[in-house]
């Protein structure tokens, strides 16, 4: 046999490739139909919420006439600052006025969140609330863009 017609193994190639873990779910929470946050318990513990002792400014983002996102920043202080008050299972923020405010429909649609962490100043980290429904986005029904398939019958 000749020396090119052999293909050598490298001990890397005896190893069994290991599926990477599937990335958790984000923590998420829902608005009431009375427009409060609700965060279950569940959540709560995920992100390291001590519910007794939390409280939060919340804010969103400047020149937003809709709230899709929603900020909440843990601070000490007791002015200014939203505390998370039991209901139920889990624990709720009541911002009703200011989602009504922001052009959120509490009252007829359900809406959910999902919570990311961010870094807002240093030793601070803040929760990024993306607010959404649950119900899919509607098909497409506008106009086609783009060029034309090659093997579309053009109709006369």
């Amino acid at each position: 046999m000749k020396a090119r017609a052999i293909k050598f193994f490298s001990p890397e190639d005896n190893v069994s490739v290991t599926k990477k873990p599937q990335e958790q779910p984000k923590p998420t929470g829902y608005v009431s139909s009375s427009g409060k946050l609700v965060l279950p318990p569940k959540t709560l513990e995920e992100l390291g919420i001590e519910p007794e002792t939390a409280r939060f400014k919340i804010g969103a983002q400047q020149g937003k006439r809709t709230l899709k996102h929603l900020y909440l920043i843990p601070s000490s202080d007791e002015d200014g600052t939203f505390v998370l008050t039991r209901s139920g299972r889990g624990y709720s923020i009541p911002l009703e006025l200011i989602l009504r405010k922001g052009g959120v429909d509490f009252e007829s649609t359900k809406y959910i969140f999902e919570v990311t962490l961010f870094n807002y100043e240093e030793g601070v980290v803040g929760f990024e609330l993306t607010l959404g429904t649950e119900e899919p986005k509607p098909a497409y029904t506008g106009k086609p863009r783009g060029r034309k398939p090659k093997n579309a019958v053009v109709a006369e």
